[in-house]
């Protein structure tokens, strides 16, 4: 094997790890702009709309394929009509999802992830994922927590 072959098949058996980063960027710093009381209320006001049951459950639900409202309502379980509504409209209003209108008596409407909704769906189920691996840790933190006597 050639030296540039040798370095390629290395190259392929290494994985990125935390590791290989820096000491000091094992945890992401503040960025500079957070100090700025209108960018953290933006910042808070997003966090709270994704971070909503209806809205991780919708987005979650649109991830698989663009759905009709009706295909929606049956998929998030629970979901009243006017509260889809309502999560869909805020959806839309931060370019989390389209809506599309087909022409036809009467109008099919279409629900899909945009670029942006794609980009949070995959951080969605990280957190999903997440919760997935440690909810019994939890649940047992939870159990230890509400038994004991000073709570």
């Amino acid at each position: 094997m050639t030296n540039e072959s040798d370095a390629r098949q290395q190259e392929g058996n290494q994985k990125a790890t935390p590791a290989a980063l820096p000491e000091s960027s094992s945890k992401p710093s503040m960025p500079p702009h957070w100090h700025d009381e209108r960018r953290v209320a933006l910042v808070r006001g997003i966090l709270a709309r994704i971070g909503d049951k209806w809205s991780v459950t919708t987005i979650c639900s649109l991830g698989q394929r663009p759905r009709r409202f009706n295909e929606l309502r049956r998929d998030v379980a629970g979901i009243t009509q006017r509260q889809l509504t309502s999560t869909l409209k805020a959806l839309e209003r931060d370019g989390i999802v389209s809506r599309t209108v087909f022409p036809s008596t009467p109008p099919a409407v279409e629900y899909a992830l945009t670029d942006v909704g794609q980009d949070l769906e995959r951080v969605v189920y990280t957190l999903a994922a997440w919760a997935d691996d440690h909810a019994d840790t939890i649940r047992a933190a939870r159990i230890h927590y509400d038994s004991r006597a000073d709570t």
